[in-house]
Order: structure tokens, then C-alpha cells, then sequence
């Protein structure tokens, strides 16, 4: 049994495969050919956006749309912990800084609500009433390359950005974090303001559409509009899904996917997208993409990337896409089977009315970890492959540590032992450290219960930082899922998680 079956997708479309991929050698414009033109007007009118700029990976979406909104030192950027890594590592590689926000508990998204707390947080710089990274909650100052640039403390330090000219991350504010002149002066100028205004600043949020199921966009926008913060929705496992009649990809200043080949529409290789309907984003993207481009290759007007999509990648797209709306129906079948066959046996995925889930994934959630690893052993055994997205949480990732969340210093139970030098965070270590891993699982019935997240008023039952990602964490694991899986291969994963009668 597969656990994504691109066989069987390939063996119905090998003509039209063969066909695409014959056109592409003929003509040999294998960068920006003829295909990926066709590709973008294709898939901007399925989404329904003005503008869709094809790019090298889902990763380059997600960079090239802070990098379009001018995101970069001094700007806070809110997403969530529970997600892969190239939604925070985007953010941190322009010397921004994530702010993680804990997810929903039924949803696995975004909490709309707890966002608005993380915004109120920020701006007023107060990790009372919201867990804030250390960049956020005291400018002690240092430069991590995990995180990427801290001003220094002192006003009149000379050295600020001419010490990291050269080193830290090259895109800011749209000038080089290298050259000379202007450039760097606009880049020190950028810096010292940063360290005046003593915080960060709300620019974005980026919302994970996770496991194919999109997040709660209108409620998500409504903190946006209260806070001035731009929506940039990664719909890198939601292409084809929908909310409340649109399409994913659909939402927000831009949307970014990722046609990775394990993605509901994937190519053989890495590509991805962005969506917009501003004009002025879109020429930004283009140019983005292809080094900052102007009127011409040798024409460098903005800090840019090699970050474009090669033409037989869009060939395959094509020809994927041909029955890809059928595919989604598919999908549909297959977790409608799921929920029927295990219903009753385990916690399976709620879609809330008015959505549609492009099921990139079929997430279950056991009742501890231990029940995970024992399903997850006689599934296998049973020749069942299945995955765990995800095992660590960001905050926990050493990547990260940087952020003063927890990261290295995470013991192996799964709790923070964070040893803080940062006043404004030592006695919510203290306190995250004393009860994290001690605490039953936080929604057995799909409810989150007196849990607050981390606060002030926090339950002493729940664990520190972000509870539901720590929880989901613990006890989430996926089975196969793509639109070929059928009802004899469901029925046999049923019968290995039945309990023995």
C-alpha cells in the first residue's frame, strides 16, 4: 500500500505527460518558456485571482511575498509553530521575526482568537499577554543567524549594520544588506530606527491552511484590519480546497503554494506560486523572482532571487492538472469512507461548514502518545504506511532556539526547560517548565476546555507557550491518502485501529 500513489496518477495521464514534456524539447526554452505563461493564466482563472506568478518552490512563494511587502528588520511576521519549517525560516531569513501563535483545537489552524492576543502583545510589547520571542519582549541585542538581525542597545553604537554589512540577511526594506552609499546608509537608517521604537512592529500574518483544510479567513482578516497586518495565506497543502465558496489560494494580499510532488496538484520536482489581485504586488513578484529584474535581464532595479519556474515542471503541471478537479472529488470520496469506517474508533478530521478540504493529509489524533506509537506499529506490521506531520513543533526546533520559546533546551518528554537570561521571560520559563509534559491531553473531545494558552491567568494544568500545537505534537499521526486509494485498502486500515473485540 502507498501512502501517496503517483503511479496511478501517472499511468492516466502518460499520454498527455509524453506530450507536454515532447513540445517542451522541441521548442528548448526551458527557463520562462511558453508553458509557464499558459500555466499562470490557468490556474489564476481556476483560482480566481487577477495575477499568478509561478516560482521555484513553495518556500520562494512564501519569501517572495514578504519579500514584495518590503517585510525585514523590526517587523513581526505571526504564524503558527505547527507547520513545516519553510513558513517561519522565510521570515527569518529577511531579519524579521516569527511570532508563533497556537493553533485551533479542532481545526489544527490558526486560533483567530489567540492571534489577537499575539498582536496585543506586540504592540505592547508585554509577553504577560502573550508568549513573545525575546527580540520582542527586551532589545538586548545580538545578531543569531538563526533569526537574523538584532539592533544593539546602545544609540550611539557606530558599528550597527556596518559590522553585518555583507553577513546578515541580503533583503531589506528593498536595499541591499550589502554595498555601499546610499544603500547602506538606508540599511543602517533602517536598524537604528528599529532600535529607537525599543519593539517590534506588526506587518503579516501567515495564516497554514494545514493538512489541506483552510484557515478561518474571515475572522483571521478581521484582526488583520483592526492591526494594519497583511494576510499571506500558504496554501502550499490546500490547493483546490475551499472557504465559504472560494477557492484556496484566493485569500489575503497573497496567497503562496507549493507544487512539491507529495502536494494535492505536485509536479516531479519543486515548483510553486504566488496569487494576487494588487497589480503592483504582481510586477513586484515577477521581478523578484528573476534577481530584481527591470525593463531587462541587465536591469536590476530591487534586491531579487533566482527563484523561477522552469518550463517542464509547467509542462507536467499541465498535464496533472487536466484531471485535477476530478482528483479533488476523489479525495472527497476517499475521507468520506475514512470517517464512515472509523467512526466511533478514533478522533478523525471535523471540516467545518462552509469549507472543503483538499486532503493533503488525513490526520487522526490518538488519546495519548503511547496509543500513537502502538497504532502506528501495528498499521506497519499490517504493511500500512503512515506519518507524522508534525513530530516538533517550530518552537522547539533548534533553528529557533534563538527566539528564547525553548528550541535546544526542549527535554525529551516534550517540556521546555528554558534557562532564559531575559528578565521579562524568566518567570514564564519558570512556570512553562514546571508543567509542561505533566498535563492529560488537552481535547480528548474536541475541546479545548479552561486552557488559555500562556498567560497570566493561565491554567496550571496546561502546559507554557502554544498547548494545543505541544498536544497535537504528541498525539496526531496520518494514514495513506490521494484519490486512488480504495475501499479494500480503507477497510483493511479500519480493521487494524479497531480495538480487539
Amino acid at each position: 500500500m502507498d501512502f501517496i500513489d503517483l503511479a496511478a496518477q501517472q499511468r492516466r495521464i502518460s499520454e498527455k505527460l509524453s506530450a507536454n514534456i515532447a513540445k517542451v524539447l522541441a521548442h528548448g526554452q526551458y527557463i520562462n518558456g511558453p508553458e509557464v505563461r499558459e500555466l499562470e493564466e490557468t490556474l489564476a482563472a481556476y483560482v480566481g485571482a487577477r495575477h499568478a506568478v509561478g516560482c521555484a518552490s513553495g518556500t520562494d512563494a512564501l519569501l517572495m511575498a514578504l519579500m514584495a511587502l518590503e517585510i525585514g528588520p523590526g517587523d513581526a511576521v505571526f504564524t503558527t509553530p505547527f507547520t513545516f519549517v519553510a513558513t517561519a525560516e522565510v521570515i527569518s531569513l529577511l531579519g524579521a521575526t516569527p511570532v508563533f501563535v497556537d493553533i485551533d483545537p479542532v481545526t489544527f489552524n490558526l486560533d483567530p482568537a489567540q492571534l489577537e492576543r499575539a498582536v496585543a502583545a506586540v504592540e505592547k510589547n508585554n509577553p504577560a499577554i502573550y508568549p513573545l520571542p525575546k527580540r520582542a519582549a527586551a532589545w538586548n541585542g545580538h545578531r543569531d543567524a538563526s533569526v537574523g538581525i538584532i539592533p544593539r542597545e546602545n544609540p550611539d553604537d557606530a558599528r550597527i549594520g556596518s559590522e553585518i554589512i555583507g553577513s546578515g540577511p541580503p533583503f531589506s526594506k528593498g536595499a541591499a544588506a550589502f554595498g555601499n552609499g546610499d544603500r547602506r546608509e538606508a540599511f543602517e537608517s533602517s536598524l537604528r530606527s528599529v532600535q529607537r521604537r525599543g519593539n517590534l512592529r506588526p506587518r503579516a500574518v501567515i495564516p497554514v491552511d494545514l493538512f489541506g483544510l483552510p484557515a478561518d479567513y474571515d475572522a483571521i482578516g478581521a484582526v488583520a484590519a483592526r492591526h494594519g497586518l497583511a494576510v499571506i495565506e500558504d496554501a502550499a497543502q490546500s490547493f483546490g480546497g475551499e472557504y465559504r465558496g472560494k477557492k484556496a489560494g484566493a485569500f489575503g494580499r497573497i496567497a503562496c503554494t507549493s507544487f512539491f510532488p507529495a502536494k494535492p496538484l505536485g509536479c516531479y520536482g519543486d515548483a510553486g506560486m504566488c496569487f494576487t489581485d494588487d497589480d503592483r504586488l504582481a510586477e513586484a513578484l515577477r521581478s523578484i523572482r528573476v534577481h530584481g529584474q527591470g525593463s531587462d535581464k541587465y536591469d536590476n532595479v530591487r534586491i531579487g532571487i533566482n527563484g523561477r519556474l522552469d518550463t517542464l515542471q509547467a509542462a507536467i503541471l499541465l498535464a496533472k492538472f487536466s484531471i485535477f478537479p476530478e482528483e479533488i472529488e476523489l479525495r472527497q470520496e476517499v475521507a468520506r469512507r475514512y470517517d464512515a469506517l472509523l467512526a466511533g474508533i478514533i478522533k478523525t478530521p471535523v471540516i467545518p461548514n462552509g469549507y472543503k478540504s483538499a486532503w493533503a493529509q488525513y490526520s487522526l489524533l490518538a488519546d495519548a502518545a503511547a496509543e500513537r506509537t502502538a497504532l502506528m506499529a501495528k498499521l506497519r506490521t499490517g504493511g500500512v504506511p503512515t506519518a507524522i506531520y508534525y513530530p516538533k513543533p517550530l518552537h522547539r526546533q533548534a533553528a529557533f532556539a534563538g527566539l528564547g520559546y525553548g528550541g535546544e533546551t526542549a527535554n525529551p518528554a516534550g517540556g521546555a526547560t528554558i534557562g532564559s537570561s531575559d528578565p521579562l521571560l524568566e518567570g514564564t520559563a519558570r512556570r512553562g517548565s514546571e508543567i509542561i509534559g505533566s498535563c492529560p491531553p488537552l481535547f480528548p473531545e474536541g475541546k479545548i476546555g479552561s486552557c488559555t494558552g500562556f498567560s497570566g491567568q493561565q491554567d496550571a494544568s496546561c502546559p507554557s507557550f502554544f498547548p494545543v500545537s505541544e498536544d497535537c505534537a504528541r498525539r496526531i499521526f496520518s494514514l495513506p491518502m490521494h484519490p486512488y486509494l480504495d475501499a479494500s485498502a480503507q477497510q483493511k486500515i479500519a480493521a487494524l485501529l479497531s480495538p480487539p473485540v
